[in-house]
């Protein structure tokens, strides 16, 4: 063998063995970073799918919109609809709930869960309206947030439902929904909140907390969402889909 042939075996025999191409990574965002030209194709799709979004409890006016949000703590939309049927005949305004009285209103809602504490919180906050409101529903979220039973997202619904304001409702569908997709990721309602507002396109917001609570509670569901069928599975992000 010459001395040519030994260096060019030498050479092949330390070239590394070939190594199979590796896989083509999506790219990865830092926690909190927005894409929102991203967000705003969820909303496209959302709106395509149901233009005009609607909350699932029934009411009247928007007094027995509050007194339904109040009931609707810890309660399905269905059940508690089925107990404001009779009592919303019976009362349909302030001065009329509170003339039917606490043990009335507790009879007609028995069927919810912590029915005691929300007749209560129900007549107390009608003389409320009465004594402070003229009897009618305030417009701001501080006033609402006055009334007995009335916490931020309670207030969030009816300022958006009754008064068309771009507000956004956060209930356990929605806090689960916003950070698995992920869009605005928090540890607290309101943080999620405040993070929807910042990201959501002005033109999608008056029926954002709408689409997200509706794609919640029937697609994205707690244990086994529907992965399946989402309208919206290739833009989420959620790591363990059941696809």
């Amino acid at each position: 063998m010459t001395e040519s042939s030994r260096k060019a075996g030498a050479k092949l025999a330390k070239k590394p063995a070939e190594q199979a191409p590796n896989k083509a990574k999506p790219p990865t965002r830092k926690k909190g970073a927005v894409d929102l030209d991203r967000v705003r194709k969820i909303f496209v799709r959302f709106a395509e799918k149901n233009p005009h979004p609607k909350g699932e409890l029934d009411y009247v006016n928007p007094f027995t919109l509050l007194v339904a949000v109040v009931l609707s703590a810890q309660a399905t939309d269905s059940g508690v609809n089925r107990a404001t049927k009779g009592l919303f005949a019976a009362a349909s305004t302030p001065q009329a709930m509170v003339a039917l009285g606490e043990e009335e209103v507790r009879d007609k809602i028995k069927t919810i869960g912590l029915f005691r504490a929300k007749a209560k919180n129900v007549v107390a906050l009608s003389r409320r309206l009465i004594d402070a409101f003229g009897g009618e529903v305030p417009r701001t979220r501080e006033a609402l947030e006055s009334l007995p039973g009335v916490g931020r997202k309670t207030a969030n619904v009816v300022l958006n439902i009754a008064f068309g304001e771009k507000t956004i409702a956060v209930d356990t569908h929605l806090f689960r929904v916003s950070n698995r997709i992920p869009l605005a990721h928090g540890a607290t309602p309101e943080a999620v909140e405040r993070g929807l507002l910042a990201i959501v396109p002005d033109e999608y917001m008056l029926h954002a907390h709408h689409w997200l609570i509706l794609h919640g509670r029937y697609i994205c569901k707690a244990r086994k969402p529907l992965c399946a069928i989402c309208p919206i599975a290739d833009l989420c992000e959620f790591p363990d889909k059941t696809v």
